[in-house]
C-alpha cells in the first residue's frame, strides 16, 4: 500500500465518528496481543488487561450513543486491507451504531466482571483466554461495520473460532469438548446459509460490496430465497428453533462471563444480519415473509419459556430463557415486517423499535443474570438448584443486583423489560388493520401465546430466584459461601443501573431505536412531547411512564412503613414466622426446581421427550428421576448424524481398495469430465 493512500486513511480516522470507532475496535486486537506477554500472570491479565477493554467498551458505548443521539449523517470507508480487488468496505449508520451501543455498554460490564471472575488453573491460561475474549469482541464490532460480504464473513468466522475456543475454555471435560463441537458445526452451517444468502443478492455480478447488492434487481423468486437462506443462517446463530439445539449446551459449558457475551452479545449480531438483509439490501418485502418470522418467534419464545421451566441446571435455565427473549425479538421484526409490507410504516416503526429495544434489554439483564450464576458458582462449586438454596444471606450484594435482573426479565415495570414487552403488545393491537383476513384471524392466537409466554417467563424467574437465594441451604457447604468481589460488583451493579435506567427513562432508548426505524423503515415513533412518559403513537390510546410508576411503588412502601409504626405506636417486637402448624422448618419443607417444573411437565407434556427412572418397591433409599429432552434433537438430528456416520463409513471403505481401484476411479471421473465438457 502506498504512502499517500494510508496518510489519507489515517486523516479519515481522525476526524469522523467512523474512524473513532475503528480506533477502538482496534484497541481490542491489541489488548489481546498484550495478553501473550505475560500468559500465565492472572494479576496481569486478568486485573489489568480486562479492566482496559472494559474502558474500550466505555468509549464505545459513548461514541456510538452520541453518533445516534446528534444525528450523524451514514459514513463509509474503504481499508487499506484484504485483497488486491477485494478491499475491506467498512459502513457507520443508524443501525450498525445502535449494536454497537449494545455491544460497549453491556460489554463494559461483562469485561469489568471477567476482570475479578477469572482465576488461575481454570482451564485454558489466562493469556490465550486474554486472546481470544477480546479478538472475540473486535469481530463482533466488525460484522457490524462491515460493508461488504467479504469483510462480514471474515468477521463473522473469526466470532465464530474465537467464542469456540472461549467455549471450550474447560477443554479437558469430555462433555465440554461435544458442546463445542456442535456449537462449531451449527455456527458454520449457518455461516454457509449465509454465504449463500450472499451470493444470491449479488444478483449475478461479481461485487461483493453491500451497495452493490442494494442496487441489485432481484426478481421475487430470487429475493425470497435470499431471505430465506438469511432467516436459516442467522436464525441458527440466534438460537432459533428448530435451529437452537446448541445453545443449552453451550452455554452451560462455557465461563460465565463467556456466556453472558454469548447471550447478550454474540446473539444480537445474528439479529443485526438479518435486520441488515430485511430492511436493507433487499428492497421487496413481502407479507408471507413476516408471516414465517412471526410464526418461528412465537413458537420459539413458547418453547424456551416452556423448557426453562423445568430446568434444573440454572445455566441450562438461563440458555432456554434466551431462546424466549430471541423469539420475542424475532416477533416483533415478523410484525415489522408484515406491517412494511403492507405500507404501514407507522405501525411497523413501532414492531421494530419494540424488537430492537428489547435487544438492547435483553443483553443487560441476561448479562446480569448470567454474571450473577457465575458468582454463585465461584462461591458454592453449585450450578444444580437442587443444591443451592438460602444464598442471600452470604451473598448479599449479588442477591440484591440479580434480584433487578429477575425483575427486569420478568416483565415487571418499572424495569426495562416491561418496557419493550409492552411496546410488543402495542404492536398486535393494531394487527385488526392489516389488509389480510387470514392472517386477521391467526393474529389473536399470536397475542394469546405471547402472554403466555411473558407469563411462563415470569413463573421461571420466581423459580430462578427463589430456590438460589430464599429458604434454607440445601446443602451444609453453602454455609462457607462468599460474596462477590469488588470488580465482580461493579460489573454486576453496572447493567442492573442500565436495566432501571430505561425501564424508569425510555425516552432515549427509543430516540436511539428510532433512528434505525427511520433509516430502515423511512418512520419513526414521534416522542411524546413529555419527559415524563412514551406513548407510541398517540398518548389517548396508550402511554407509559416510569417515573410514576416508581413513584407509586415509593410512596406504598413508605405509607406502608409509617402505618406499622405509627399504628404499633413503636412497640415492634421480632418473633419467629407462622410455620403453618409445621414445626420442622427443614430443607425437605421447602419447594424444590423439580417441584416447581412438575405444573409445567403435565400440563406441556407434549414438548418433551421424558423418560422416568422410578424406584423399585423394595428400595430403602428410593430416588425418583426425570430425564428432559428435546424432541427436535432425536426427530431432526440424530438421523441426521446417523446419516452422515453411514455417509462416511461408506467413503472411508472406499478408501481401503487395492491401487487398481483408486485407478479406476480415476479412470471414470476423467471419461466423466470429457463426457460433461462436450
Amino acid at each position: 500500500m502506498n504512502a499517500h493512500l494510508w496518510a489519507n486513511f489515517l486523516n479519515s480516522v481522525l476526524s469522523h465518528p467512523l474512524g473513532s470507532t475503528l480506533l477502538i475496535v482496534a484497541c481490542w486486537p491489541g489488548i489481546a496481543i498484550a495478553c501473550l506477554l505475560r500468559p500465565h500472570s492472572i494479576r496481569y491479565v486478568a486485573r489489568f488487561l480486562f479492566p482496559v477493554g472494559a474502558l474500550a467498551c466505555v468509549g464505545m458505548f459513548l461514541l456510538a450513543g452520541t453518533f445516534l443521539i446528534s444525528g450523524h449523517s451514514t459514513e463509509v470507508m474503504t481499508l487499506p486491507l484484504g485483497l488486491p480487488d477485494l478491499p475491506f468496505h467498512l459502513r457507520l449508520d443508524a443501525l450498525s451504531a445502535f449494536f454497537l451501543l449494545i455491544l460497549g455498554l453491556s460489554g463494559a460490564g461483562i469485561s469489568t466482571f471477567a476482570a475479578g471472575y477469572f482465576r488461575s488453573g481454570e482451564g485454558t491460561a489466562p493469556g490465550l483466554l486474554g486472546l481470544h475474549y477480546h479478538v472475540f469482541l473486535a469481530s463482533m464490532a466488525v460484522v457490524m461495520l462491515a460493508d461488504d460480504a467479504y469483510l462480514f464473513m471474515v468477521a463473522w468466522e473469526t466470532m465464530a473460532l474465537t467464542s469456540y475456543f472461549l467455549v471450550t475454555s474447560q477443554h479437558r471435560i469430555l462433555e465440554i469438548r461435544r458442546a463445542g463441537f456442535l456449537y462449531l458445526l451449527m455456527a458454520h452451517l449457518g455461516a454457509i446459509s449465509i454465504l449463500l444468502s450472499f451470493g444470491v443478492m449479488q444478483g449475478g455480478s461479481w461485487q461483493f460490496t453491500f451497495d452493490a447488492m442494494r442496487n441489485a434487481s432481484l426478481a421475487p423468486f430470487w429475493a425470497t430465497v435470499a431471505f430465506t437462506l438469511a432467516l436459516l443462517g442467522f436464525g441458527a446463530k440466534a438460537g432459533l428453533v428448530p435451529m437452537h439445539v446448541w445453545l443449552p449446551e453451550a452455554h452451560p459449558a462455557a465461563p460465565s462471563p463467556v456466556s453472558a457475551m454469548m447471550s447478550g452479545l454474540m446473539l444480537k449480531t445474528a439479529i443485526y444480519g438479518l435486520l441488515r438483509v430485511t430492511f436493507d439490501l433487499l428492497h421487496v418485502k413481502f407479507w408471507q415473509w413476516g408471516v414465517a418470522v412471526l410464526a418461528l418467534g412465537l413458537f420459539s419464545a413458547l418453547f424456551g419459556a416452556i423448557f426453562a421451566g423445568v430446568q434444573t441446571d440454572m445455566k441450562r435455565l438461563l440458555a432456554y430463557s434466551s431462546i424466549e427473549n430471541v423469539g420475542l425479538i424475532f416477533t416483533g421484526i415478523g410484525l415489522s415486517i408484515l406491517f412494511a409490507a403492507s405500507n404501514m410504516r407507522l405501525f411497523a416503526a413501532l414492531a421494530l423499535s419494540a424488537a430492537l429495544l428489547h435487544a438492547l434489554n435483553h443483553s443487560l439483564f441476561k448479562s446480569l443474570l448470567f454474571l450473577a450464576t457465575g458468582s454463585v458458582l465461584h462461591a458454592t462449586r453449585q450450578r444444580s438448584l437442587g443444591k443451592l438454596g438460602g444464598l442471600i444471606r452470604p451473598m448479599p450484594w449479588v442477591a440484591a443486583l440479580a434480584l433487578i435482573g429477575t425483575l427486569a426479565i420478568a416483565g415487571l415495570p418499572p424495569l426495562n423489560g416491561f418496557v419493550s414487552e409492552w411496546l410488543l403488545l402495542q404492536s398486535f393491537l393494531y394487527t385488526p388493520q392489516l389488509p389480510h383476513a387470514f392472517i386477521n384471524m391467526l393474529i389473536p392466537l399470536g397475542a394469546a401465546a405471547l402472554a403466555l409466554t411473558v407469563a411462563l417467563a415470569a413463573y421461571v424467574m420466581v423459580k430462578f430466584y427463589g430456590v438460589i437465594f430464599l429458604g434454607q441451604p440445601r446443602e451444609a457447604s453453602l454455609a462457607q459461601a462468599h460474596d462477590a468481589n469488588w470488580l465482580e460488583r461493579i460489573g454486576l451493579a453496572w447493567l442492573a443501573a442500565g436495566c432501571i435506567a430505561i425501564g424508569v427513562q425510555p425516552q432515549l432508548a427509543l430516540h436511539a431505536a428510532g433512528r434505525s426505524t427511520g433509516m430502515l423503515l423511512g418512520q419513526i415513533i414521534a416522542p411524546d412531547p413529555s419527559v415524563w412518559r412514551i406513548a407510541p403513537i398517540a398518548p389517548e390510546q396508550a402511554s407509559y411512564s416510569g417515573w410514576i410508576f416508581l413513584a407509586v411503588i415509593l410512596c406504598v412502601v413508605a405509607v406502608t412503613f409509617l402505618a406499622v409504626r405509627l399504628l404499633a405506636h413503636g412497640r415492634v417486637r421480632r418473633t419467629a414466622a407462622w410455620d403453618c402448624g409445621y414445626p420442622w422448618q427443614t430443607t425437605r419443607m421447602q419447594d424444590t426446581a423439580e417441584g416447581f417444573g412438575q405444573p409445567i411437565r403435565h400440563m406441556f407434556g407434549a414438548f418433551f421427550r421424558m423418560e422416568r427412572d422410578l424406584p423399585s418397591p423394595t428400595d430403602l433409599t428410593p430416588r425418583y428421576r426425570v430425564h428432559i429432552e428435546d424432541h427436535f434433537w432425536h426427530a431432526v438430528y440424530k438421523p441426521i448424524a446417523a446419516g452422515v456416520q453411514r455417509l462416511a463409513d461408506a467413503v472411508s471403505y472406499l478408501q481401503g481398495g487395492r491401487l487398481a481401484i483408486y485407478l479406476l476411479f480415476s479412470f471414470l471421473t476423467l471419461l466423466g469430465l470429457l463426457v460433461f465438457v462436450l
